[in-house]
């Protein structure tokens, strides 16, 4: 309530100010005769628009500013600002030799000079892959999960925030044990939140999912070969998980481990680049090319009629053509040809000749 008034007074006070000013203007042009008349009139105005106006100025711009930044880390904030005052100090460099030019260019060249080299500074500063402080500003803290291990460097300094999905899928523990992930693996407060509401969920099968995922979280920091953190922050105003992970990914300059189709797609839209645990398995699978032959087994019949079908070892579907009344025997087929689908890869086969 007390800020409220003095808010006010300021407010007021300020445009009265302006009013007063505006009324000496106006008799310059008009005549000097009724100077009084007009800054009196124009200076109650003003304090009386800013007694009125000054509270619902002030919450617009106080929103406005909320609603730019509330998904800005603090630490970008930081080093824009560090930017800003670099800009300021090269200007005032520069100012000193410019001050000493007479007339109107001695003073509008420091000022326009000052507020482009601030904006560059700050610009510039602003980028993610220049903040400076996203190690150890509060707002954003981050934990290691390796212990005491030194995060990478170099060329293995990239940052990965991985995805509910993926976790839970379980296999980006098997990629990590490789050392095929060359940087640091993020999870975000909000994914482990997530994670952990899967884990007490009251439906049972979403619960085993949820403690899996948070076995594979803690084999990845057991193994040791991927350099782990929980990095603390949220996204308040994003709708969901997905939301916040795209967010925070263009805020850091980080790229998404994921499993989710649609985030992939959303990820890629924006410009950011997505690790596909999906599109990784289906890399490392052998390739097949039509009149190869395959030794498998055929456990079911197919949609078609006198089709069977049958997997292979990493999981692809083979569609015997004629297959069906070979149903739980082993056999070689011949491949002709190969479907690949975004969920995978169908083969379609014959019972090889003898």
């Amino acid at each position: 309530m007390v800020a409220d008034i003095v808010f006010r007074i300021v407010g007021g006070a300020f445009l009265a100010i302006a009013g007063w000013g505006l009324g000496g203007y106006i008799t310059d042009i008009w005549g000097p005769e009724r100077f009084l008349l007009w800054a009196s009139v124009l200076a109650i105005s003003g304090f009386l628009i800013g007694l009125i106006s000054t509270p619902f100025i002030l919450s617009r711009i106080y929103s406005g500013i909320v609603e730019q930044t509330h998904s800005i880390p603090t630490s970008r904030m930081l080093s824009g600002i560090v930017g800003v005052m670099m800009g300021l100090l090269v200007a005032l460099l520069f100012s000193v030799l410019l001050w000493r030019i007479p007339g109107w260019p001695g003073v509008t060249f420091p000022i326009v000079l000052s507020l482009l080299l601030a904006y560059l500074g700050g610009m510039i500063m602003f980028s993610p892959s220049r903040d400076l402080f996203q190690k150890f500003v509060s707002g954003h803290p981050t934990h290691s999960l390796n212990g005491d291990a030194p995060p990478p460097t170099g060329n293995q300094a990239g940052l990965m925030l991985i995805d509910t999905s993926a976790i839970i899928d379980g296999r980006i523990a098997s990629v990590s044990q490789t050392g095929f992930l060359q940087g640091t693996l993020v999870i975000p407060r909000f994914v482990l939140n997530e994670l952990r509401h899967v884990a007490d969920s009251g439906d049972s099968v979403r619960r085993a999912r949820g403690r899996r995922g948070l076995e594979i979280l803690n084999q990845i920091r057991m193994d040791g070969k991927v350099h782990t953190e929980v990095l603390e922050i949220d996204y308040p105003r994003a709708k969901d998980v997905d939301a916040k992970l795209v967010g925070l990914a263009k805020d850091m300059g980080a790229s998404i481990v994921t499993t989710d189709f649609n985030l992939n797609r959303v990820a890629q839209i924006d410009g950011i680049k997505v690790l596909n645990v999906n599109e990784l398995a289906g890399s490392l699978r052998p390739v097949v090319i039509p009149g190869e032959n395959m030794q498998l087994r055929i456990i079911q019949e197919g949609t078609e009629a006198g089709q069977g079908v049958g997997f292979l070892e990493d999981g692809t579907m083979v569609v015997v053509e004629s297959g069906a009344r070979y149903l739980d025997t082993e056999l070689t087929v011949t491949a002709t040809r190969i479907l690949q689908t975004a969920a995978g890869r169908i083969i379609f086969a014959q019972p090889a000749k003898e």
